[in-house]
């Protein structure tokens, strides 16, 4: 048991690794400057204000359902559902960060490089949300296999790890806009003085209190470009 648990969690860390290494290929490609540079941090600080918001909501959901677990299926299904519900928050988390930071350098990878420079850089950046996932999954169950996975009993309570994760991911979208409020008051946000561009926020129509704080940055520096979609001045 000892090594078939091994295994998983080996392959886990080896993914987080090849993550924080992909990660790092990607801050090696310029960030741009002056005003590009400045609305991309804007972005990135708007990002992680909701996130850490709504994982502040997500919390107390999880909270309720690791006490109704505990006190209906017993405390290693709890424990079973604690851990996951952390590896997908984990996931989620990192995945936000690193993405914010990778756009900004397909734009200009894109504006600089062309498009096929700028697919580089985009696939790289999004590929390491999908090795935090797997990774963060094949680490999780293989604690939890290692530990539980001698008896029945302890296999039917790991089940509790795939119902954390999925919680989280399916309720991570959903949680922060209970109250939108929270959202936009960050005294942090200088883009709540700058209004956006009527025709494109027609166009575009945001979905969330967030989403409208972070196009009230970027439009109205997508309205003063030039022919080149990608050129920001």
């Amino acid at each position: 048991m000892l090594t078939t648990a091994v295994l998983p969690i080996s392959l886990g860390i080896a993914g987080l690794i090849a993550a924080f290494l992909v990660y790092a290929r990607i801050l090696q490609t310029p960030a741009g400057e002056g005003r590009v540079k400045e609305i991309a941090d804007e972005i990135h600080l708007g990002a992680m204000v909701f996130m850490a918001s709504e994982y502040k909501r997500l919390a107390v959901f999880c909270i309720i359902c690791i006490v109704a677990l505990y006190a209906s299926l017993g405390s290693d299904t709890a424990l079973a559902f604690t851990l996951g519900a952390l590896c997908s928050g984990t996931a989620g988390y990192i995945g936000m960060y690193t993405a914010t930071k990778a756009n900004v350098r397909t734009a200009v990878a894109a504006n600089s490089k062309g498009a096929a420079e700028a697919l580089n850089v985009a696939f790289f950046g999004g590929s390491i949300m999908g090795l935090t996932v797997a990774s963060m999954g094949l680490f999780g169950i293989g604690i939890l296999y290692h530990f539980m996975g001698g008896t029945a009993h302890g296999i039917e309570a790991i089940e509790g790890f795939a119902m954390g994760g999925s919680s989280v991911a399916l309720f991570s979208r959903v949680v922060a806009a209970s109250s939108p409020s929270r959202l936009t008051s960050a005294p942090t946000w200088s883009a709540r003085s700058r209004p956006a561009s009527p025709r494109m926020t027609r166009a575009t129509r945001p979905s969330s209190p967030t989403m409208s704080a972070t196009m009230s940055v970027t439009l109205p520096a997508w309205g003063r470009t030039s022919s080149n979609p990608i050129a920001v001045r």
